[in-house]
């Protein structure tokens, strides 16, 4: 973490009075927005776009009665219990080094990925890749702490899916999921009508002529390596299908890339036995945003989709545009680090509505 100035974490103790929700169920995106501005060099901006965005957030709620090693089941999934909950991780954070606490929980936690429409989790990968790229101080352990205890109080897990036959690779995953029929409705009302998904990534039973990312032999798919590299590719996926997608809800389909990021971002602070795992959770979590808010028609490729941009300018636009989820996509796309990628960034910025 290139932040010599202090600037994280003074933000995220500004940050840490507040909430992980506002507006009732509306999530607080200020940690991962400014994690972003920080790391991409525009940390001479993080105050300044907290003045703008501080006044949406709520106080943290009153705790109520704790959270336990022995009561945790009952209070799963219980908004009511962020509070709660946040501290039971604060505690457990300052008992126990953050990597044990979070190979603990990650498990337990990872069936309700798609709660709080993937925030908790984009919250986690922020903190994990705060933590292991710099120092673990202690306004960044607390801020791992409220990203799983936002997540604890608001998990909640998918409808039971059907598998609907394995596809060859992410993209063809993707394009394949299944539109739930009534999409004017809130996020809630629109999981609750999945079904089922395509099998990805693809099982031996697809022919090899179709397997264009599938192992190779020897090379299960259960197997921590692929698991990583499956999990780069459906990053990749949803980044480009952004471009040619994002028209139809420009803001809630971001989640469709943000969400398996933030997984891929956590696994090396993850035991090997979670990657696979992980990697079906973020594949879940993708595809019921996809499923809930894509278009039914793409839009075409955008000329600018075999440029060379600048990186620096790119993020620099997304910064000066404010928008918390634009930021958060363009962080995104800058880990995929391609032209397609980085034309999705561009319509992010184009189509989300600007705060500055």
């Amino acid at each position: 973490m290139n932040d010599t100035t202090g600037t994280l974490d003074e933000a995220l103790e500004r940050i840490h009075v507040s909430g992980p929700e506002r507006d009732g169920w509306l999530s607080n995106h200020a940690p991962m927005a400014v994690e972003a501005l920080v790391r991409h060099g525009q940390a001479p901006a993080v105050h300044r776009w907290l003045d703008r965005y501080g006044p949406k957030l709520e106080e943290m709620p009153a705790t109520g009665s704790p959270v336990t090693a022995r009561n945790w089941h009952e209070a799963l999934g219980d908004p009511r219990r962020v509070a709660d909950w946040t501290a039971y991780f604060e505690r457990a954070t300052a008992g126990s080094p953050w990597r044990d606490v979070l190979a603990e929980w990650w498990p337990r936690l990872l069936p309700g990925i798609a709660a709080g429409a993937t925030h908790p989790v984009i919250r986690v990968g922020h903190s994990v890749r705060t933590l292991l790229t710099g120092e673990a101080t202690a306004p960044r352990v607390r801020e791992l702490a409220h990203a799983l205890g936002y997540w604890a109080a608001r998990h909640q897990r998918l409808p039971a899916l059907v598998p609907l036959g394995p596809a060859p690779g992410a993209a063809a995953a993707l394009d394949r999921v299944p539109l739930v029929p009534d999409q004017s409705g809130g996020i809630r009302d629109r999981f609750a009508q999945l079904t089922g998904f395509p099998e990805w990534p693809a099982p031996a039973s697809v022919p090899a002529s179709e397997q264009k990312s599938a192992p190779r032999p020897g090379q299960e798919t259960a197997g921590p390596e692929a698991a990583r590299s499956a999990l780069r590719e459906l990053v990749r996926a949803s980044t480009h299908r952004y471009a040619t997608h994002a028209h139809g809800e420009p803001i809630m389909l971001v989640h469709a890339a943000t969400a398996p990021n933030a997984v891929l971002r956590t696994l090396p602070a993850l035991p090997g036995e979670l990657w696979a795992p992980s990697l079906r959770a973020a594949w879940a979590a993708s595809a019921a945003v996809t499923a809930a808010y894509a278009p039914r028609e793409a839009a075409p490729v955008p000329a600018s989709a075999t440029g060379a941009p600048d990186v620096g300018e790119l993020f620099a636009r997304a910064a000066a545009h404010g928008d918390d989820h634009t930021i958060k996509f363009t962080d995104t796309a800058l880990d995929v680090g391609d032209a397609l990628a980085f034309s999705a960034a561009r319509r992010a910025i184009e189509l989300n509505p600007p705060v500055f």
